[in-house]
């Protein structure tokens, strides 16, 4: 029983306690999820799950309901993954020469020494003045802080682990879990399916939004690479590459864009402090557009408004850190079904 609220009427506790009991489920799932930082894992999984599970729906409206189309939709899933991996890791050992590197080293002195001459002697006084004193400050770094650079490195392996254990469980889930439920499953078996089935749709709704997402920004960012600065004599090198980073990136929300926008913000140097600010400043702006797009295009989605969606981003994201904003739709989208399906939204 819920303890009596002070002001409340019987009714009034009654929809809390309704409310709690009816969303018990998203709680109790994404909370240790975002505790425990399992959200890459998570999407990975749903993702792998979720494709073969599409890929198998449309071979069963095409040939019939059969055993083995689960099979043959996980080869597929599993294979057209791994070799997008190859195929980018190829493409960028072919793009990235040692010719690249070295105008980016050379251009990185030239940067180095407009930093000295522009700033205030306050300011430059702590920026080193050649390639060595600034190999000399991260070595330095690097020295000072082994012990966070080790933990970085742990943690990083240890997420590439998570990774590699979502795609092996989506790949078991989506064969060993049946397409339809048994017909003398058990209720609570029937409400968790229906639970896994909730989130799994919630989950290809908000993905397939996020790809809107980062076509367009990928669009801007190409319209930046290959139209604007041609025309100011300013192209940066490994361009087509930078593109194909950023779409592929962006299907990450936020954190993605974060790091399409640094190599693109690295490249700049090539042509100097001006044109690093310039990139800067235009990818910043495609960056808190990000926000909006999400807000808009998710929004649209799940038939929610804009702003909704932009607190839960900002309140998660403040609470659990990027891992909450990169979730907060899918949760949102959980909830506000909850909510709907009980009439009260």
């Amino acid at each position: 029983m819920l303890p009596k609220l002070v002001g409340m009427n019987d009714s009034t506790r009654l929809s809390i306690g309704a409310v709690l009991v009816t969303l018990a489920g998203v709680l109790i799932l994404w909370l240790p999820i975002l505790l425990l930082h399992l959200v890459p894992a998570l999407f990975v999984f749903l993702l792998t799950y979720g494709s073969i599970y599409q890929l198998e729906s449309k071979l069963r409206r095409w040939r019939g309901s059969h055993r083995s189309h689960v099979i043959l939709s996980a080869v597929i899933v599993v294979s057209v993954f791994l070799m997008m991996v190859a195929l980018l890791g190829l493409w960028l050992k072919a793009r990235a020469d040692v010719t690249t590197l070295n105008d980016l080293l050379m251009q990185m002195l030239v940067v180095l020494d407009q930093l000295h001459t522009k700033l205030p002697a306050s300011i430059a006084n702590h920026i080193p003045a050649s390639l060595t004193a600034l190999k000399e400050t991260l070595t330095l770094a690097i020295k000072n802080h082994a012990v966070q650079f080790q933990a970085t490195g742990a943690h990083i392996v240890y997420q590439l682990g998570h990774l590699l254990i979502g795609l092996a469980v989506g790949v078991i889930a989506a064969i060993q879990i049946p397409i339809t439920p048994p017909s003398d499953a058990k209720p609570l078996a029937v409400k968790l399916r229906q639970e896994f089935d909730d989130l799994v749709h919630s989950f290809i709704e908000v993905f397939f939004a996020q790809v809107r997402i980062s076509a367009i920004n990928t669009l801007l960012t190409a319209i930046y690479l290959l139209a604007i600065l041609p025309m100011i004599g300013k192209s940066l090198p490994m361009s087509g590459t930078l593109i194909v980073l950023t779409f592929v990136a962006g299907l990450v929300p936020v954190l993605g864009n974060l790091i399409s926008n640094t190599f693109i913000a690295i490249m700049s140097l090539s042509h100097g402090l001006g044109l690093t600010v310039l990139s800067l400043a235009w990818l910043i702006s495609i960056h808190k557009l990000e926000y909006f797009l999400n807000a808009h295009i998710i929004g649209h989605k799940i038939k929610a408004k804009a702003w909704e969606i932009l607190v839960i981003m900002v309140l998660l994201e403040a609470m659990f850190g990027i891992f909450g904003l990169i979730a907060a739709p899918i949760i949102y989208t959980q909830t506000k079904k909850k909510l709907s399906e009980q009439g009260w939204l």
